[in-house]
């Protein structure tokens, strides 16, 4: 693409490091804004910078928050004896969406990938751990995406926490294997939830 000017070209260029986000798609996004009064730029780029300055990583559980601990893990009618285990924060807008599940969550921060030299350390399993260890939770549900790096995370974090008298469980297999979390359909997810597994029962039927 050839820009007039330069100061547009910097803006497709940015927009355009999105995912999903073309070239042309960029180029439509800046001319809208081109389009607004200065006022609706100036809210649009400072709620952006807002959003990346003043965001935290609830204590808790990794959770994106507006505050040091998320609305999740200080609301007090949650049922903290049970810990859903998450890829990432979106699996948890994704989960909370179906309403069938009322206790906690635990980001990983990613799972298991050699490929893509991601190992345990880093994610945060030590943090898991820790949390097992207060004997608050009694169940912890893995709800991992039904791939092999994700099946690969939950038998790792399921033998560190072999030595707590925890029920772990994982979302029964209603979602198809290969498939992510996120994209699965709301009652497809919600039975997962409702119908989990035994961790144990559901490795002995996957191999069968």
């Amino acid at each position: 693409m050839n820009f007039s000017s330069k100061l547009i070209e910097d803006a497709v260029n940015a927009f355009a490091q999105l995912p999903g986000i073309g070239k042309r798609t960029a180029l439509r996004l800046v001319l809208y804004l081109l389009k607004q009064d200065i006022k609706t730029s100036d809210d649009f780029g400072d709620t952006i910078k807002k959003m990346r300055s003043e965001i935290n990583f609830c204590t808790e559980c990794n959770n994106v928050s507006d505050q040091p601990v998320c609305s999740i893990c200080s609301d007090n009618r949650r049922d903290n004896s049970t810990l859903c285990v998450v890829e990432d924060f979106k699996d948890i807008i994704t989960l909370e969406n179906v309403n069938q599940y009322n206790g906690l969550y635990h980001v990983l921060g990613g799972i298991i990938s050699p490929i893509d030299g991601i190992g345990p350390g880093d994610l945060s399993i030590t943090q898991l751990i820790k949390r097992a260890s207060t004997g608050d939770i009694k169940e912890i549900i893995m709800a991992l995406s039904p791939t092999i790096e994700g099946d690969t995370t939950v038998f790792y974090i399921s033998k560190q926490l072999k030595e707590f008298d925890i029920k772990i469980t994982t979302v029964a297999r209603g979602i198809s294997f290969g498939s992510e979390l996120q994209y699965a359909d709301e009652l497809t997810l919600a039975r997962s939830i409702v119908n989990r597994l035994p961790f144990d029962n559901y490795f002995v039927k996957k191999e069968n």
